[in-house]
């Protein structure tokens, strides 16, 4: 279905951009951070649909266990390879070698198993996650789809899913493997030297307020370089959507300034972002060489005293990088996973609303069709009724108008009709049944609506046509293409009822659009048939072929017709004209004339040739 796309990013989760542009980790990860407001229950959540892969799970654990353990045990090989060549004792270094190339060999292993695992594991989570949501948004009340922006629904499907599959596929194994480093690295120094243990520590404390510090200072530039960003977004959207417009009036030349200027402040930013950006890597870099300087120090210090071996200074300098990567590691992922549980957070609000209550035990397969609005009353906010005291009786087969100016309550009606939304008082009866009685698919079954808005599929024409009836054959569906007017036009098509229809059927005219959704109104064979504004949008020789198509439609079947062009609606049995949400006048076409009312102001009105 075709739905204008909100693409305002700050609608969702933004994804966590590095300083080069790329996805994943680096400062930008520590800047564009958006926080849940219950961070343990939107875990809690998260963490049962890990539950439902288990074997995965721990398959994937198992695996950053062992690497782990491999990357902590290797460099006291090297530890023990030095020393029997410092005693030079060589016999003994083949082994040595041959094992710290096995155990080395299991760490590349694991690594590659893990990225293999991680990738799985995000995307069945994801795609249960993605099923979940889909299935919770198609079942919503049009209630809910009314009054929430489209595009911060999208949004929760798209970016906020995509930032938890992000942060699973790269986050947690990182996120594992970090803290189990940082505990088994800090076990072996501890082993080794508790001093000299301590002293390598002085760098944690460097690298810490060096990330702090650094973090704030870009943070400003980063927020401001999103916003232009967005801004940039927002001016190329409006002036390609409103082409038409910036060249009617002339106003290319201002359009060009307005991008320019954005353009240039958001250069400007950028650099300034890249830059502090940029030092991130060269500071970590120089904490980690004055670590590596501390230990070589006093690790010389501590070997001429007898303390330690120079193999132990070899294995302090491997464990001292691998002490300060991982910190660094889980630094820059701590904004991808608090954007990561916002986005979840906002997507597990979706899921929490409540569904359209469908229920009912009674049918309306073997209806007549007689409709009654009995004192109904609605609002769709409680401060502004829309609806006051509506009672209206609609006979089986009966042609019924609604008329109006906009604003008077015609598509509520209809609304109200089709159980999109609930009376707030009264009763709504199909032959006699109140329709909160008849189960929801049944009612919206057997009634038909045709709008002024085609809503067409990027499918095949007949599958279009089908959409109504996927039960139908080929030759009833032709039938119902006949009827409508629009079996001629689809032959006239080089690929006939197969031809592929592009986004809302943007290849085809207004009227053709009409015709199908016509026929595809025909194909359902309704007891109850809505036209809402169905000519209002094409030419008068258009009109009379959808006119032709809809009276071929409307043969004994109970009808009722939301116009603004009077003249379609003459021949209508009785027409009902609203105004401010109360009937003030029915009867047919001759009799509401002769009463020179409201009906009459209207038709005078249009017969000038001003449009109500």
């Amino acid at each position: 279905m075709s739905n204008q796309t909100n693409t305002n990013s700050s609608r969702g989760a933004a994804p966590v951009i590095r300083p080069d542009g790329r996805r994943g980790g680096g400062p930008g990860a520590l800047l564009t951070v958006e926080k849940a407001k219950d961070k343990k229950h939107t875990l809690i959540r998260l963490i049962k649909y890990f539950g439902r892969e288990k074997i995965m799970l721990i398959c994937l654990l198992v695996s950053v266990m062992i690497g782990v353990v491999c990357s902590v045990f290797a460099p006291s090989l090297q530890s023990k390879g030095i020393d029997k060549i410092t005693i030079r004792e060589f016999d003994a270094l083949p082994k040595i070698l041959i094992v710290m190339l096995i155990v080395y060999g299991i760490a590349s292993l694991c690594s590659m198993l893990q990225a293999l695992l991680s990738a799985h594991l995000s995307q069945r989570i994801v795609k249960k996650l993605r099923e979940d949501l889909f299935h919770k948004i198609v079942n919503f009340p049009v209630k809910y789809m009314d009054s929430h922006p489209h595009g911060d629904i999208m949004s929760r499907m798209t970016n906020d899913v995509e930032n938890i599959s992000n942060t699973v596929s790269q986050s947690l194994c990182s996120m594992v493997s970090g803290v189990l480093t940082i505990l088994g690295t800090v076990a072996m120094m501890i082993w080794y030297c508790w001093q000299l243990a301590l002293l390598s520590c002085i760098t944690v404390i460097l690298t810490v307020f060096a990330t702090k510090y650094l973090a704030k200072a870009m943070k400003k530039f980063f927020r401001k370089r999103q916003a232009l960003l967005g801004d940039l977004n927002t001016t190329v959207e409006e002036m390609v959507t409103g082409y038409k417009t910036v060249v009617a009036y002339n106003r290319q030349d201002e359009a060009i300034e307005e991008f320019n200027k954005t353009s240039d402040e958001l250069t400007k930013t950028g650099i300034k972002a890249e830059i502090l950006g940029g030092s991130m890597g060269p500071v970590m870099n120089g904490i980690n060489n004055i670590s590596f300087v501390i230990i070589a120090a006093f690790g010389g210090y501590f070997t001429l005293k007898g303390m330690i071996s120079v193999g132990v200074i070899s294995a302090f300098i491997v464990y001292a990088k691998q002490f300060g990567r991982p910190i660094n590691e889980i630094a820059q992922l701590y904004g991808q996973i608090e954007t990561a549980l916002a986005g979840a957070e906002r997507v597990f609000a979706v899921m929490d609303e409540e569904v359209e209550d469908k229920s009912g035990d009674k049918t309306m397969d073997d209806a007549q069709g007689v409709i009654t609005f009995r004192n109904v009353n609605f609002s769709y906010t409680p401060e502004k009724q829309v609806l006051f005291d509506f009672n209206l009786e609609v006979p089986a087969g009966h042609k019924i108008a609604l008329v109006g100016a906009t604003g008077s309550g015609k598509t509520t009606v209809v609304n109200l009709l089709m159980r999109f939304y609930d009376i707030d008082s009264g009763e709504i009866l199909i032959d006699g049944v109140n329709i909160k009685e008849i189960n929801c698919d049944n009612l919206r079954k057997n009634t038909a609506i045709v709008l002024q808005d085609t809503i067409l599929f990027s499918d095949t024409i007949r599958n279009n046509l089908k959409y109504s009836n996927p039960e139908a054959s080929d030759e009833e569906m032709e039938v119902a293409a006949r009827m409508s007017n629009c079996d001629s036009m689809i032959r006239h098509m080089i690929e006939g009822y197969d031809t592929m229809l592009t986004e809302s059927g943007s290849n085809l005219s207004q009227g053709q659009r009409q015709l199908l959704s016509i026929g595809r109104a025909f194909l359902a064979s309704p007891k109850i048939l809505i036209l809402d504004e169905a000519t209002s949008s094409v030419d008068t020789r258009t009109e009379k072929k959808i006119q032709d198509a809809m009276v071929n439609l409307m043969k004994n079947r109970t009808s009722l017709i939301i116009a603004h062009r009077l003249s379609t609606i003459q021949d209508a049995d009785k027409i009902v004209v609203l105004d401010a949400g109360r009937i003030v006048e029915q009867g047919n076409h001759e009799e509401l004339l002769g009463k020179k009312g409201k009906y009459y102001q209207l038709y005078m009105t249009q017969f000038a040739g001003n449009q109500t």
